[in-house]
């Protein structure tokens, strides 16, 4: 099993939502959450004044997949959240070695 964590810009939530549905993957966790990369925030203009923005709104995405549909799963986050410009987001990927339903006490890969 693995747990993939990948950071996308918010308003491409939907469509990797979607792009992973359609793998089968039957949970995610999303987390509004504010961070930056290599772009360092940037500049805007309020009211005459300019003032730099330093941490940019991301949408932080969990699961929890079967090994066998990682690859899958990280191509369609990919296709799903590019845009093509800076700060489209990172996929982290960590081996987890054990998921418990809670309600059914389900363990492994039957828990997903």
């Amino acid at each position: 099993m693995k747990f993939v964590t990948a950071i996308i810009k918010p308003f491409k939530l939907d469509e990797v939502r979607e792009a992973l549905s359609g793998l089968g993957v039957s949970g995610i966790t999303v987390t509004e959450v504010k961070g930056f990369g290599r772009q360092k925030g940037h500049t805007e203009l309020y009211r005459g004044a300019e003032y730099v923005v330093d941490f940019l709104p991301k949408v932080k995405i969990e699961i929890a997949i079967k090994t066998e549909l990682l690859e899958q799963a990280i191509e369609a986050i990919s296709k799903a959240a590019q845009t093509g410009k800076i700060g489209d987001g990172k996929i982290f990927v960590w081996d987890l070695e054990q998921v418990v339903r809670i309600r059914t006490g389900e363990a492994g890969d039957a828990a997903i």
